[in-house]
């Protein structure tokens, strides 16, 4: 009889998110995120083949949180991914580009590869494993009460964070063993534009959660539109551009809303028809999958709008560029505008092309309105940096770096303890993840003495069980060290194939009690398979 977690991403960092839990022989990842920006230590091995996995419970779309889906898929996973409507159509859209970066990247490095003589790379991923996986996914709504299997029953419940996104609410039963087991996902900040604050949960005997900005405090008492309507005015009266690295799914959608207000109101003066380009076909995708959940995730502001017929992220000026071209003939017309263009950290996509031709211009802006992880080219601008560079060209910064305060889609703080402070009941055990070494720390300390609850932040490796509330095993933090490419591409291809022989042994042991004329071609397969390549 077994009920116990384990964990495996996002533990003492921001990214790769991925907790594995078992309830007797059922056996679930919650989330499965790709690591982004600089990331400290190694992350634990999962205790047991893909081919395993049961189902992927997934907490919203960000590929931190969703991007290693067809990774796992390539690897033997066949389970369901069981999610919200809007993250499974945000999912349809974001896997399948991030699919299309890794073969860009792959073919582009392979490129470089050939001319110098070396070896060539494999994508992370194709965009046939993204496709392959998304025929997994089955769409849940928010509020509803439902029993997987025997042993999990499940809730998703609105956390504010991004369209779809979730906290997902676990009742889980192993013999006469039931425990209540909460996944905050990533919790979002109150006032946002277009969707819901964070709903709250009354009870829970255990709550996994993030702690993203949990020894940080967001400006309060921003006026998100009248800031971003002062850079604007300024920048276009100096005959610049304002660029504006956006995440494509979430952020995109709110600075339009933005910028519709700031259009309606005349709160920019003597540029009346500036234009505004979303240089994303991926943004622009999402952008129509805002369109379409709008009655369950809007807030009530954003639905009034509707019902008046006015759409909330349209106005007069907007450009959506689709195609190569148009984004190239962005920079060629010299005429003052907004620019809005993933990835919104500045590590990929099409944003690398606009600040290449904008952060050596004094008369142009580059506003920040996220969170940029360390290590990314989006907070080495913010730090200060004097030159960067990009597409291997030194590239000097003389553009304005500004950065909107408090739009953050993470709750701060005082945000964190208020969705905590709302369980009716004290969690037995509070386990922190999802946030950097300080972060983490320090908010696990706010846990502990502010509000007396008892909390930890593990490590990767790290395993609880949840029937007898103890620790199986406590890790600690192992750092990376750092590895040529050559190594770390040929572990990454390797372990694809250990993978693929737990598979094997999986398929040989369910084929026990076959036909002998079955089982007898299997074999020779096998031989067959083993004779060509045994060095």
């Amino acid at each position: 009889m077994q009920m116990r977690l384990t964990f495996i991403g996002a533990d003492h960092e921001v990214t790769g998110s991925c907790h594995f839990l078992e309830v007797g022989n059922t056996k679930v990842l919650i989330d499965c995120g790709m690591e982004q920006g600089n990331n400290v230590y190694q992350n634990a091995e999962l205790p047991v083949g893909y081919h395993e996995i049961d189902y992927v419970l997934l907490t919203h779309a960000h590929i931190d949180h969703a991007g290693m889906l067809p990774w796992i898929h390539a690897r033997g996973f066949r389970g369901q991914v069981i999610t919200t409507y809007a993250t499974a159509d945000l999912c349809n859209i974001m896997l399948k580009d991030s699919a299309h970066i890794q073969e860009m990247e792959a073919e582009w490095k392979n490129r470089k590869a050939r001319r110098a003589g070396r070896g060539e790379v494999e994508a992370l991923y194709t965009m046939q494993d993204a496709e392959d996986v998304l025929k997994h996914f089955e769409g849940v709504a928010y509020g509803q009460v439902f029993k997987l299997n025997d042993n999990l029953t499940l809730r998703f419940t609105d956390v504010g964070h991004l369209l779809g996104s979730a906290s997902i609410e676990i009742w889980a039963t192993e013999g006469a063993s039931k425990k209540k087991i909460v996944f905050s996902g990533d919790i979002g900040n109150k006032n946002k534009p277009l969707i819901r604050d964070p709903q709250y949960i009354a009870e829970a005997d255990y709550v996994v959660m993030e702690s993203t900005y949990g020894n940080r405090y967001h400006k309060k008492d921003v006026n998100h539109v009248d800031s971003l309507a002062g850079i604007i005015q300024e920048t276009l009266d100096r005959q610049g551009n304002v660029v504006i690295p956006a995440f494509a799914v979430g952020r995109t959608q709110e600075l339009l809303y933005l910028i519709r207000h700031i259009k309606e109101e005349r709160l920019v003066t003597g540029h009346d028809s500036f234009e505004v380009y979303v240089d994303s076909p991926l943004a622009v995708e999402a952008t129509h999958v805002f369109k379409d959940n709008m009655l369950e995730c809007y807030d009530d502001e954003t639905k009034a709008l509707v019902e008046r017929g006015i759409n909330p992220i349209d106005f007069p000026g907007l450009k959506l560029s689709i195609t190569s071209e148009e984004s190239k003939n962005i920079n060629f017309d010299m005429t003052p505008k907004v620019i809005i263009s993933a990835a919104g950290m500045c590590d990929a996509g099409r944003i690398r092309h606009h600040l290449k031709h904008n952060l050596w211009r004094p008369e142009c802006s580059v506003v920040f309105a996220g969170y940029q992880a360390e290590g990314t080219l989006g907070r080495i601008l913010q730090d200060g940096a004097q030159t960067v560079k990009i597409f291997g060209e030194e590239i000097d910064v003389r553009a304005h770096i500004e950065t909107m305060e408090g739009i953050s889609g993470h709750a701060d703080r005082d945000g964190l303890i208020t969705w905590i402070s709302a369980f009716e009941k004290k969690p037995d055990y509070v386990f922190v993840v999802h946030g950097s070494e300080e972060s983490c720390v320090s908010f696990t300390d706010v846990l502990n003495t502010q509000l007396k609850l008892a909390a930890k932040a593990p490590f990767s490796g790290s395993q609880f069980d949840l029937i007898k509330g103890f620790w199986i095993k406590e890790t600690e933090g192992v750092p990376i060290e750092k590895e040529t490419a050559a190594k770390r591409r040929a572990s990454g291809v390797y372990t694809r194939l250990v993978d693929a022989g737990k598979m094997l042994m999986d398929v040989i042991h369910r084929n026990e009690g076959g036909a002998n004329k079955d089982l007898t071609r299997f074999t020779e397969q096998i031989l067959s398979l083993c004779d060509k390549w045994d060095r």
